[in-house]
């Protein structure tokens, strides 16, 4: 039998952390990959700001940042599927097409893991 808590921490909030960490993990890897020239040095820094601005943001709008994490894991796996491990595709041909996608996958992901994570 797995237990509830980690030291404290809800066995499902640290599988959120890991999630998330491994996603962003997933995209950078992606967008180191296959991002050349000048746009590779932006697009890196970005990627690599994202967390801790999402957090900040949520800390500021007056939510935790477990609801951010849960939206940044969905949001880096639901990218990582919808390109192919490829993130750069989201901007190359049939863009709109993979946008759109990522998008109703993206929602759909974070719905489903916020009522696993949250019990609601």
């Amino acid at each position: 039998m797995a237990p509830e808590s980690i030291d404290g921490i809800p066995v499902t909030v640290v599988v959120v952390w890991i999630l998330g960490a491994t996603g962003w993990g997933v995209v950078l890897a992606g967008l180191r990959r296959g991002l050349r020239g000048r746009d590779r040095g932006p697009a890196l820094f970005a990627h690599t700001a994202t967390p801790a601005g999402v957090v900040l943001m949520f800390a500021v709008l007056g939510y935790g940042s477990l609801y951010a994490t849960i939206a940044l894991a969905a949001e880096w796996w639901s990218l990582a599927v919808v390109t192919g491990f490829r993130p750069a595709r989201l901007v190359a041909g049939g863009g709109l097409r993979r946008l759109a996608a990522w998008l109703l996958l993206t929602a759909a992901v974070t719905y489903a893991a916020g009522r696993v994570v949250l019990g609601g």
